[in-house]
């Protein structure tokens, strides 16, 4: 399955780029993951797409949301949605409510953790009939492994797997 994305069609959803969930990511370093993820805000933002930004916990051991996101999007950063710890953003009312109030069936998801902030949503969001594409380099996980067996999860789950180059160039076009 391809999909062919364009930004009149598509919103991406960034989860859970917090302080201390930065610290596990491992497999793709922390920063590059981070820096991914704001290459695709700063795309979503020129190209006029929708953005929502997700945090869980930000009082506890995850913390706040990196200081970034409240410069580079900072009315989403603002009405980011705050989870009270429901794993699976999908699962969060607020999160699902937020991504549906966009009325795109095209999502880009980037999340801090490929093994459990990006595998869960992008799997759901599918099974809820999105189009969706998971965001690699944009993502990491703890351990080789986690990474590998969430890719693997992925890939059966119906999601397809990109990049951040790629997916700013395929709605970029020209």
């Amino acid at each position: 399955m391809t999909y062919h994305f364009k930004p009149a069609d598509a919103a991406l959803l960034l989860v859970d780029y917090q302080v201390g969930t930065l610290q596990l990511a491992n497999a793709t370093p922390a920063y590059e993951a981070l820096r991914n993820a704001v290459v695709l805000a700063k795309a979503a933002k020129v190209l006029g797409m929708p953005i929502v930004l997700t945090a869980s916990q930000e009082d506890h051991v995850q913390g706040p949301t990196h200081d970034w996101f409240s410069r580079v999007l900072p009315e989403e950063f603002e009405q980011r949605v705050l989870r009270s710890g429901v794993i699976n953003a999908w699962q969060d009312r607020a999160c699902r409510g937020a991504v549906e109030k966009t009325g795109r069936k095209q999502l880009i998801i980037g999340a801090i953790t490929t093994d459990i902030c990006l595998v869960l949503p992008a799997i759901s969001a599918h099974e809820a009939e999105y189009e969706v594409q998971a965001v690699m380099d944009a993502s990491s996980s703890p351990y080789r492994i986690n990474e590998e067996i969430s890719r693997h999860r992925l890939d059966r789950g119906g999601v397809e797997m990109t990049v951040t180059n790629t997916i700013v160039a395929e709605l970029t076009q020209d």
